[in-house]
């Protein structure tokens, strides 16, 4: 029977420190790696044992509902940064959403209308229905009295309440919150997503925020060399065990001889490397003075335009980009020039 301060496990004050963090860290990897890249944004197949068991551990950790997790995430996807996004410090507030996220991830979540509209292709098997939906409550009292008999009544309940306070103040508060406040960003996406630290050790692999609004569909996150996601990790040692198939990452961009004028190839590798694009373009307006920028901030717009939605027609769009090629090289300002040669490079 367990004791005051000792269970099954009879450890020193680090070694529940260390159980605690292991335990927990089990739930980030089957948050970034179950919920968020393989339901969410369909990175990656799964092999059904590791499916269940990150769904039942999920349900003994932490009462969220897979559709409902999904829904709120794509519906913040979808309306970035605007008054119908679930969580965005932009709208709230940094402190509103670091602090109490999770209340606004439960307001969301109870939402008819969200759940129906963005939880589809979600688990919905007898599992789903008869008990990890319907009996929330059931798996944490399971996972509670798990920890008390393993390590005792005071360490237990506190390893417990880590586990159930990680992914609302992990997940709903810093990656919700400091992902779109404070960082640095690769990619100049349309919301205000930032990377949090190069090493997503802590989170998962989720620091890299940025990068995976830039990239949504990518099992990967990490983009720089010295960009590390531990989540990918262990999407590699799930694949070598057969237990994922990686089927998407981001496009790395290959370059050809620049070509006479831009063609339809052309088009569609800037369209599918847009962000690199942009971002090289943004290193070109560093190099010229206000009057050449404001020129170039024009030019810029002209380009996004591109693969903004648009009723154009691809012989019209190639079209478009020749026109913009002919006007930025002979414009007389040096780097718009060479970035419209780089840009015919594109493969």
């Amino acid at each position: 029977m367990p004791s005051l301060y000792s269970g099954f496990f009879d450890l020193p004050w680090w070694g529940y420190v260390l159980a605690g963090l292991a335990l927990t860290h089990v739930t980030i990897a089957g948050v970034t790696i179950f919920l968020h890249r393989y339901q969410t944004h369909g990175a990656l197949e799964m092999h059904p044992i590791a499916s269940h068991f990150f769904r039942l551990w999920l349900w003994l950790t932490t009462g969220m509902r897979t559709k409902e997790w999904v829904a709120v995430h794509r519906k913040h996807h979808a309306k970035c940064e605007t008054v119908d996004d679930p969580h965005s410090p932009k709208i709230y507030g940094i402190n509103r959403v670091l602090w109490t996220g999770v209340l606004l991830y439960v307001t969301e979540s109870s939402k008819p209308e969200t759940t129906e509209r963005y939880g589809h292709g979600t688990p919905d098997d007898w599992l789903e229905r008869n008990v990890y939906s319907k009996h929330v409550i059931s798996g944490l009292t399971l996972m509670a009295l798990t920890d008390l008999i393993l390590f005792g009544y005071v360490p237990g309940t506190l390893i417990f309440l880590a586990q159930i306070a990680w992914i609302p103040f992990w997940a709903a508060g810093v990656i919700n919150g400091v992902g779109h406040w404070f960082g640095y960003r690769n990619s100049p996406t349309e919301d205000v997503s930032t990377n949090m630290a190069p090493w997503g050790i802590l989170i998962g692999g989720e620091e890299l925020h940025n990068n995976h609004h830039a990239f949504p569909t990518s099992a990967k996150f990490s983009l720089k060399w010295y960009e590390f996601d531990l989540g990918w990790v262990y999407l590699r040692i799930m694949s070598a065990l057969g237990l994922a198939r990686i089927k998407h990452l981001a496009p790395v961009p290959k370059f050809v001889p620049a070509r006479p004028v831009a063609d339809e190839a052309t088009l569609r590798a800037v369209v599918k490397n847009r962000y690199h694009v942009l971002a090289s373009y943004e290193k070109a307006l560093r190099r010229v003075g206000d009057a050449e920028a404001r020129a170039m901030h024009a030019m810029r717009d002209e380009l996004v335009s591109l693969w903004e939605r648009s009723m154009a027609t691809r012989e019209q769009l190639v079209a478009r980009l020749q026109d913009w090629c002919h006007r930025a090289e002979s414009s007389g300002v040096l780097p718009l020039a060479e970035f419209s040669q780089r840009l015919r490079c594109y493969a």
